[in-house]
């Protein structure tokens, strides 16, 4: 069974920034389009950001765009969500899946690999 680990979340005041970090050891990321969501308390999942597997489209939540920016380093085989001006709106546990990129900003991707994600608290 394939296993993501995503890294790199905290706390961090209202306007500061993150790198998340999304690797994995018994899948090659660079196959598979490459989301990442978020799960606040008492909110439904959504999907923040996705990047294509084959040629590097990407997608991003309206409420992100302009903030966030997702990418890939092949040779780490990492992808990262790097978040910008975060507003305590941001905070949730946020984590990264193997996606359908023509699904993305829908309810129906279905994530057959994913991680256990990682806490990002905005706050003073």
């Amino acid at each position: 069974q394939a296993h993501l680990v995503e890294s790199g979340g905290g706390l961090v005041q209202p306007g500061g920034s993150l790198r998340l970090s999304c690797t994995a050891s018994t899948i090659i990321l660079d196959h598979y389009a490459i989301g990442w969501f978020r799960r606040a308390p008492g909110k439904e999942r959504e999907g923040v950001s996705c990047i294509s597997s084959s040629d590097d489209h990407t997608y991003y939540l309206d409420s992100v765009k302009g903030r966030f920016t997702i990418s890939r380093d092949t040779a780490q085989n990492t992808v990262y969500l790097q978040m910008n001006s975060l507003e305590p709106e941001d905070t949730a546990n946020y984590f990264c899946a193997t996606v359908n990129f023509y699904l993305c900003g829908t309810k129906y991707n279905t994530l057959e690999y994913y991680g256990q994600g990682i806490q990002v608290t905005v706050a003073s």
